[in-house]
C-alpha cells in the first residue's frame, strides 16, 4: 500500500507518519507539504523506521501538476493540510478560502484523475457552529468563523468523491498533546507553555465557555485505523473530551500551584461547542480509552527541557 499525507510535517502529520511507517502493510510513504509553518522536526531523531519508506516533496496543495504527479502510485490519501489559526480562526477569510476550500478541492481533483481507492479528510468540529446541546454526525452544520466555512466547504469537495471511492471525512475536536512538532496556537498546547514558562495564563471572555478536545494519540491511532481497515465512506466525529475552560485552569492549577489567571474581556460571553463522545466511527475503530486530563498533561510537562 502506497499513502501519500497532504501537510505530512505538521503537528498530526508528524505523529501519524511514525505510526504509519511501522506498519507492515504500507510500502511507500510520500509526505508533501510546503514548510509554511516551519516545521522541521519531522526530518531529524532516529532515522531506523524511515529507511526506504520515506519520501519528501515539498510542494503547495494548489499546485496541481505536481500533486497529481506524486498521485500517480498512490491508494491512499490523506488530506491533513490547512490553515488553522486558532484561537483566532476568524482574522483573514482569504487564507481559510485558499487553503481550506479550494486547496482541498485541487486535492480532490487530482485524486479524481488517478486511481485512489481511499481518501482520508481531517476536517473540523468547527462546522457545527455554536451551541450547548451535544452535536452530533446528524447535527445541521452552521459554522460561525472563516476557518469552520472554509472546513465545511472543503468537505463539499470530498463528499464528490463517495459515490466513486471510500472517502473518509473525520471531524476532529480541538487537538492537544505533545508532539515533535508542536502547535502552541491551540489553546490546552498554549496553556501548558505559558503555565510552565511564565507562570501566567491569559483567558479571553469568562472563561465559562466549553470546548471539543482530541487527544493528539487518539487521533493519530483512529486515522491509523482508518487507513488499515474497512471503513464506509461517510463523515464521522472525532473527539476525546468537551471541556470548559475554566476545567482546564483547574487541572493546571494542580501542575502549576503558583499560576497566574489575567482575563480579557471578562464581559464578553464566547463561543461553545459540545460534540457526543459517540461517534459512528466506533462501529469500525476500536474505541479508544478516555484519559484524565491531569494524567495527559502531566505526561506534556515531563516533555518540556528545562
Amino acid at each position: 500500500m502506497n499513502i501519500l499525507i497532504t501537510g505530512g510535517a505538521g503537528y498530526v502529520g508528524t505523529e501519524l507518519l511514525t505510526k504509519l511507517a511501522l506498519s507492515n502493510e504500507i510500502s511507500k510513504i510520500i509526505i508533501y507539504d510546503n514548510l509554511s509553518r516551519g516545521h522541521r522536526s519531522l526530518f531529524l531523531g532516529n532515522k531506523s523506521i524511515f529507511l526506504s519508506k520515506i519520501d519528501f516533496i515539498h510542494g503547495e496543495i494548489l499546485d496541481s501538476r505536481l500533486l497529481k504527479k506524486q498521485l500517480k502510485d498512490t491508494d491512499v490519501l490523506i488530506h491533513l493540510a490547512a490553515m488553522v489559526t486558532t484561537p483566532f480562526a476568524n482574522t483573514d477569510p482569504h487564507f481559510f478560502e485558499q487553503v481550506n476550500h479550494w486547496g482541498t478541492a485541487e486535492v480532490v481533483y487530482a485524486a479524481e484523475d488517478t486511481r485512489i481507492s481511499k481518501f482520508i479528510y481531517l476536517s473540523s468540529t468547527a462546522v457545527y457552529g455554536t451551541g450547548a446541546a451535544l452535536a452530533n454526525e446528524s447535527t445541521p452544520t452552521n459554522p460561525q468563523t472563516h476557518y469552520g466555512i472554509s472546513k465545511l466547504r472543503g468537505e463539499g469537495h470530498v463528499n464528490r468523491l463517495m459515490g466513486k471511492s471510500n472517502a473518509i471525512i473525520l471531524r476532529g475536536g480541538n487537538v492537544y498533546g505533545f508532539s515533535k512538532s508542536m502547535r502552541f496556537d491551540a489553546v490546552i498546547n498554549k496553556f501548558m507553555f505559558d503555565a510552565h514558562f511564565t507562570n501566567r495564563i491569559q483567558i479571553f471572555g469568562n472563561g465559562k465557555q466549553t470546548r471539543a478536545f482530541i487527544h493528539i494519540d487518539h487521533l493519530v491511532r483512529t486515522i491509523e485505523q482508518c487507513v488499515l481497515k474497512e471503513i464506509p465512506s461517510g463523515t464521522y466525529n472525532i473527539v476525546d473530551k468537551n471541556l470548559q475552560i475554566m476545567e482546564i485552569l483547574d487541572v493546571l492549577k494542580e501542575l502549576y500551584p503558583d499560576l497566574e489567571f489575567i482575563y480579557a474581556n471578562q464581559h464578553m460571553t464566547l463561543r461553545e461547542l459540545n460534540v457526543s463522545l459517540r461517534s459512528k466511527i466506533f462501529e469500525y475503530v476500536n474505541q479508544f480509552t478516555s484519559i484524565p486530563l491531569l494524567n495527559e498533561l502531566q505526561v506534556f510537562k515531563s516533555q518540556f527541557a528545562f
